[in-house]
């Protein structure tokens, strides 16, 4: 059984790398021959992770794992903040009613949008290498992989037809709910498992917050938002794929929020087991 399972994930590994391939050089040919210069930030993203992944190897520590998920720690929070800032400016600007009509989510592009989409791609492609080449993942069919790799395909395919853009800025609120999730993560890999107890039931408390509004409640909203608006869309494939994304992501939410749940009834249990 143990050979099987490696050849399998050597197969999986062969498959995302392929994939991974032919999304640089799809770019690569956007930016060269067809001249979309305003795809520059996508190379930006993923050289400025990778630098930020050998600060943390070279300073901190060598751990793959730990390396990643502060790297991923620190991606939550600059698309966090970039996502926030873009919002407040449009709802500056534009008023509330006016941000989310169908014109604006589809075809418009606010301010700041399209950089921050192309630098959370660049992140995403850095973070599927990052991912290959360490093995940090598990089984036949990985989720985080999946998941980046749905992003990749959407995000690009937006970025090139430039459409869909405001939609996907909104997808990202989710990163909000990612820092809790990495913060957790690094404060265990850190060796820092038994914290306070209050510190931990706060961490618990913003987790499962920020996962229930901007995780899988703002993705199932901008679901609603794509079947209510499908009348509106034209003959393209815009929507299918919109709607082939948010499936897939709604999907993957699900499962992390199961594994969430396992998470804290295995900390709630070992906080118990000590405390008696």
């Amino acid at each position: 059984m143990a050979p099987h399972r490696g050849r399998a994930k050597g197969d999986t590994a062969v498959f995302f790398a392929a994939t991974l391939v032919l999304w640089g050089v799809s770019v690569a040919f956007e930016m060269t021959f067809n001249r979309r210069s305003e795809l520059a930030p996508i190379v930006g993203g993923f050289f400025f992770f990778q630098a930020a992944n050998w600060a943390v190897r070279f300073s901190l520590s060598r751990d793959p794992r730990f390396v990643n998920t502060a790297v991923s720690l620190l991606h939550s929070t600059v698309t966090t903040s970039s996502v926030v800032l873009i919002l407040i400016s449009q709802w500056m600007i534009k008023g509330l009613d006016n941000m989310f009509e169908h014109e604006q989510l589809f075809g418009g592009t606010w301010l700041g949008a399209y950089s921050a989409l192309c630098f959370s791609c660049g992140y995403f492609a850095y973070d599927q290498l990052d991912m290959l080449r360490y093995h940090l993942y598990s089984g036949w069919i990985p989720g985080i992989l999946v998941h980046h790799l749905i992003l990749l395909v959407c995000f690009t395919l937006a970025l090139y037809r430039n459409v869909t853009i405001n939609y996907l800025i909104l997808s990202l609120t989710c990163e909000f709910h990612s820092i809790f999730l990495h913060m957790r993560k690094v404060r265990r890999m850190a060796g820092f498992r038994e914290a306070i107890s209050r510190v931990v039931k706060l961490e618990w408390v913003l987790n499962w917050t920020t996962f229930f509004v901007a995780r899988l409640g703002c993705h199932i909203l901008i679901t609603y938002k794509l079947i209510s608006d499908a009348p509106k869309f034209g003959r393209g494939i815009e929507l299918s794929l919109a709607l082939f994304g948010m499936a897939g992501m709604n999907l993957l939410n699900i499962i992390l929020g199961r594994d969430l749940y396992r998470a804290y009834k295995r900390e709630k249990n070992q906080r118990r087991y000590h405390q008696e």
